[in-house]
C-alpha cells in the first residue's frame, strides 16, 4: 500500500478540521517537538517560522515519502509571546492581560515536500481585539478546560465566552491555519489544489485578505 501525499504534523483538531475543508486526503502525524518559545529574542514571527519549520522536518523524517504540512500559532501582547498556559492560574492571567486590548497573532506555515530538506515557510499576522469580558466569564472557560491547548488561553470561535470583539487580517489564523497560505504552500509543493472552492471554506475566507496573495510566488524554501 502506498503512503498519504499529505500529513498533518499537529494534534490539533482545529488545524485538522480546517485542513479537511481543502478536500485532499491527509494523515495526521503530531510532532513531539517542544514548543519553547523563549529562544530568538521573543520575536514572534521568528519563533513561529522555527517551530513551524522543525515539527515539518521531524515529521518529515518519519513520513519520507509524503508533503508534510506544519504550523506554529504564538500570540504576542506587548513584547511577551503567550503560549499555551500550563495551569489554571497561567490562563486566567492571560485572558486578563489581553481583556479589552488588542494583539497579534502570528501563524506561520511550513509545507515540506517528499524528498525535499528545506521546507516552504510563510507567515501570517491578524490583529485581534479582545471584549471586556468579565472574570466570572474567565472562570468559567477555565472551568471548562477551554484554554489549555490554545495559544492566549482562548479561541476566536468560542462560542460561549465570545472573547473577540473584533480583528483585521486573516480569521482561519487565529483558528491556527491560514488556508489560503497553506493553499499556496501546497501548490507550490506540488500538490493539485485547483479543485479547491472558497465555497468550501469557511464563510470569513471569501474576504480574506490572503485571499489576493494566494497565487504569489512567496515563502521560501
Amino acid at each position: 500500500m502506498s503512503g498519504p501525499s499529505l500529513v498533518l504534523a499537529s494534534a490539533s483538531p482545529r488545524r485538522r478540521d480546517l485542513l479537511s475543508r481543502l478536500g485532499i486526503p491527509f494523515q495526521v502525524l503530531p510532532s513531539d517537538l517542544a514548543e519553547d518559545a523563549t529562544h530568538d529574542g521573543g520575536r514572534p514571527e521568528r519563533v513561529a517560522h522555527r517551530l513551524a519549520a522543525a515539527k515539518a522536518r521531524a515529521v518529515s523524517a518519519q513520513m519520507s515519502t509524503a508533503t508534510v504540512l506544519a504550523a506554529d500559532t504564538v500570540v504576542a501582547h506587548r513584547g511577551a509571546i503567550l503560549g499555551k498556559p500550563h495551569d489554571a492560574a497561567e490562563a486566567q492571567a492571560m485572558l486578563r492581560a489581553l481583556r479589552g486590548r488588542t494583539h497579534r497573532v502570528v501563524t506561520a506555515v511550513a509545507v515540506l515536500p517528499a524528498g525535499r530538506r528545506r521546507p516552504l515557510v510563510d507567515h501570517t499576522v491578524t490583529c485581534v481585539t479582545m471584549r471586556p469580558y468579565t472574570d466570572e466569564e474567565i472562570a468559567a472557560s477555565i472551568a471548562q478546560g477551554d484554554p489549555f491547548d490554545k495559544a492566549g488561553a482562548y479561541a476566536i470561535q468560542d462560542a460561549i465566552l465570545r472573547p473577540v470583539a473584533s480583528y483585521e487580517g486573516c480569521y482561519c489564523n487565529v483558528v491556527g491555519l491560514p488556508l489560503w497560505m497553506a493553499i499556496r504552500l501546497l501548490s507550490r509543493a506540488g500538490l493539485d489544489v485547483t479543485h479547491v472552492s472558497g465555497k468550501q471554506l469557511p464563510p470569513p475566507c471569501a474576504h480574506c485578505p490572503a485571499l489576493g496573495a494566494a497565487a504569489s510566488p512567496q515563502g521560501r524554501m
